[in-house]
């Protein structure tokens, strides 16, 4: 039976508008025999909290860090460089061996983490899929990897890789285990808990991460609401376990800062292309704003993206054909693309961590506009660095962008003020420095 069809027995289309995306999210829905296992037989020995770490790894010598042998799970091959190579980077500097898992073969991703030091290992994954035997065939990979490699650390980011990855590391014996929690995803807003369906999976998934987390080094959340739900849903027994840090920083000598252009205002959203980046509502929001002010550019970089979530090339074109957007594909490197532009905007209403994105721009020194949503909130001072608006509000972001245009020197200025943040709190070195001291491996 295909997917669609799968659908269709739940009883209509809008139930299937509304659940399609949190059951994606959350695919595990037939884990229930490795779960079996591990309630029938918890022989993997818990991990100890960061700061008994070092003692248990067996530290001859004082204040020396033993050197692990570390597996670094991803969802998507790309982000490793993207979003960890600075990370990746600074535990192969520590002296450790790294492994970084990811479900693509992507050969750039390969070169760039060999440059380093690092030995990339494919393992299969899903990301948006529904199939409980490929997640099982993600979970049985990561266990004969754990096993074969003796791997000493585990340390995986995002949903799948925190869930299938955590179960196997406990499966496998591994003691040492810190999971980077980098957005909980829409199941735990407050939109997803007003349906009995988005109830239903939320407590699926609270089963799911406690089962994951169970004995953990450590947890690290990425904005306050994500820190608030996994105390709230008692995700990890001892909170003290807990640590809340400011995402996974930006390098601010690879995004350098550089004056906005001058010249014709440009407005530019990157993202992958999903609905609910709020895409749809930039797309509406330059319309609206191009009847007052025809000469404003808008920009949308990303690429495509194989979700049920995700908006349709003949929509893109749409928006293109209409005026409303120029699309310029997708790229390896955002760098040029955020010095061309004058106004960075992320009207996403999805459960972000901190958005990567949004730091590049900051570190750019670009005002920004986003939504004041968990993740998105953290990386604006409104009317200081740029604006918050209501999700979902077209006609609230035309607004915010219409302000730069009225008064063009907040370009400039609002963008001072985000290199000033991001150099404040979201240097990468001084994120990585704090999540490894807590992990004991520096």
């Amino acid at each position: 039976m295909s997917c669609k069809q799968r659908w269709r027995t739940l009883g209509g289309a809008r139930l299937r508008r509304r659940c399609r995306h949190d059951l994606c999210d959350l695919s595990n829905v037939c884990m229930e025999s490795a779960l079996m296992l591990i309630d029938a037989s918890d022989y993997s020995p818990a991990s100890l909290p960061p700061r008994r770490a070092a003692a248990a790894a067996g530290s001859a010598v004082a204040g020396v860090v033993p050197k692990q042998r570390i597996a670094v799970l991803s969802s998507y091959s790309r982000s490793l460089t993207n979003f960890r190579l600075e990370l990746l980077r600074r535990l192969v500097e520590a002296g450790h061996s790294v492994l970084a898992v990811g479900p693509e073969q992507d050969e750039d991703v390969v070169r760039q983490l060999a440059a380093i030091g690092v030995e990339f290992v494919r393992s299969p994954m899903a990301r948006t899929g529904l199939n409980p035997l490929t997640d099982l065939a993600t979970l049985w990979s990561y266990w004969r990897l754990f096993r074969s490699r003796q791997i000493d650390v585990v340390i995986p980011y995002t949903m799948k890789p925190i869930v299938y990855g955590g179960i196997a590391a406990r499966l496998a014996g591994v003691k040492r285990r810190y999971f980077l929690v980098t957005g909980l995803g829409h199941v735990y807003s407050e939109a997803a808990g007003k349906r009995w369906v988005g109830r239903r999976i939320k407590q699926l998934s609270v089963l799911l991460y406690r089962l994951a987390l169970k004995g953990a080094g450590g947890v690290f959340a990425y904005n306050r609401a994500d820190s608030a739900d996994i105390e709230s849903c008692r995700l990890i027994s001892d909170q003290r376990d807990l640590t809340l840090v400011p995402g996974s920083g930006v390098d601010l000598d690879h995004y350098a800062f550089s004056s906005p252009p001058s010249g014709r205002p440009v407005f530019l959203l990157i993202a992958r292309l999903l609905k609910d980046k709020g895409i749809g509502e930039y797309a509406e929001a330059a319309r609206l704003v191009r009847q007052q002010f025809p000469d404003a550019e808008f920009r949308l970089l990303g690429q495509f993206d194989p979700s049920p979530a995700a908006i349709a090339a003949e929509t893109i074109d749409g928006w293109v054909k209409d005026g409303s957007l120029n699309y310029l594909g997708e790229t390896t490197d955002v760098r040029p693309h955020l010095s061309d532009c004058s106004v960075f905007v992320l009207p996403s209403y999805y459960r972000e961590g901190i958005p990567r994105s949004i730091l590049e721009a900051m570190s750019t020194g670009r005002a920004i506009v986003t939504t004041d949503l968990p993740g998105c909130d953290e990386t604006v001072v409104d009317g200081l660095n740029g604006y918050l608006v209501e999700p979902r509000n077209a006609k609230q972001l035309a607004e915010a962008m219409c302000r730069f245009l009225r008064a063009p020197s907040l370009i400039t200025d609002m963008g001072l003020r985000s290199r000033e943040l991001a150099q404040s709190k979201f240097d990468v070195h001084a994120v990585n420095k704090l999540l490894l001291e807590r992990m004991a491996l520096i």
